[in-house]
């Protein structure tokens, strides 16, 4: 099932609570993509997710480490930033197929760059900018 929802998020904090809100629609084994040009708010959004999932930690964007792994007592969280990734073959040095099958909430951003090694995913999250603030459009495949 299908099921779209439209959030004005107008600040930062706003956007941390959405994130902390998804979190609670969570069960541990999810792929999330996270879409939005360059500082629209993915890693914000990131890290509301992880803070709903009771992660204390600082939570820093995987631009350049590329994956990010946390472990929580209910299991594991991979964020991944995939936007340095210009092939999607480079995937393989990063052992990203394997990455997939585990049991974990995958938080991706920049999917795109992954091409078609990327399965369905289990909700997109798109961020754009409105004025000051964005427009997030969640879209979830499964619930």
């Amino acid at each position: 099932m299908q099921r779209a929802e439209r959030h004005d998020v107008p600040t930062e904090a706003a956007m941390l609570d959405l994130g902390s809100s998804l979190a609670t629609r969570l069960h541990g084994d999810e792929l999330v993509v996270l879409e939005g040009e360059l500082g629209a708010g993915k890693t914000t959004f990131a890290r509301g997710v992880l803070r709903g999932l009771g992660y204390c930690g600082h939570v820093k964007s995987p631009t350049y480490t590329l994956i990010e792994p946390y472990e929580l007592a209910d299991g594991t969280v991979y964020h991944l930033d995939l936007y340095r990734i210009v092939d999607p073959q480079e995937l393989d040095f990063i052992g990203f197929t394997e990455l997939l099958g585990e049991r974990a909430i995958k938080l991706i951003e920049w999917p795109e760059r992954a091409g078609a090694r990327l399965p369905r995913p289990d909700a997109v999250i798109r961020i754009a900018p409105n004025g000051t603030g964005r427009i997030v459009d969640t879209v979830f495949q499964r619930d």
